[in-house]
């Protein structure tokens, strides 16, 4: 495994530091008035979800490890563990639910997601960017609001609140952004 400097640590990097594997989600680049510049990363683990913050210099060395990624299907989800099979050998994997957080309402039957491995083991799953929700419930179209830069409340097929424009109606197709959380455009 490569090893890198402290201040190359970048977001989304996946590190081997203190026995376990983690995640970088956030990377502040420190550099104060006394004394030498520093990476201030917080961290989480990929196999436990928990979070750390490390200071690393650039003199410091830490492992990157690159995560083998494979395209598999949702199939079902069962006492908390959502079950993913990979379509050219149907092995199935399982991952917690909890990994994909308020995220978890997109994923639909039979969608095809990311799952990164390391050493055969499953480890993080990523949703595709964008996903077609259709729309349970909201505001009918007014004519002639669409003047100003509005947007109303709705709900979707899924439960999820997003705001979208006015005249977007109910019982439509939209596309949803799953990293924003935000309505994207119609379908």
């Amino acid at each position: 495994m490569p090893k890198i400097n402290g201040n190359e640590i970048r977001p989304g990097n996946v590190l081997e530091h203190n026995g376990g594997l983690w995640s970088a989600v956030k990377v502040d680049h420190v550099k104060p008035g006394k004394g030498g510049a520093f990476a201030q990363v917080e961290m989480r683990n990929l196999r436990n979800g928990s979070k750390l913050n490390e200071r690393f210099r650039s003199a410091d060395k830490v492992e990157r490890v690159r995560l083998e990624q494979k395209d598999q299907q949702f199939l079902y989800e069962d006492d908390g563990m959502l079950i993913f099979m990979d379509s050219e050998t149907y092995e199935q994997v399982q991952l917690p639910s909890e990994l994909l957080g308020d995220r978890r309402p997109f994923l639909q039957d039979g969608m095809t997601i990311l799952v990164e491995f390391h050493d055969n083991e499953a480890l993080n799953a990523t949703l595709p960017q964008k996903v077609t929700c259709r729309i349970a419930e909201t505001e009918p179209v007014v004519k002639g609001q669409t003047a100003a830069n509005s947007f109303k409340p709705a709900i979707l097929d899924n439960g999820v609140k997003v705001m979208v424009p006015p005249f977007v109606g109910q019982d439509e197709d939209i596309i949803v952004n799953t990293e924003s959380m935000e309505y994207s455009e119609r379908a």
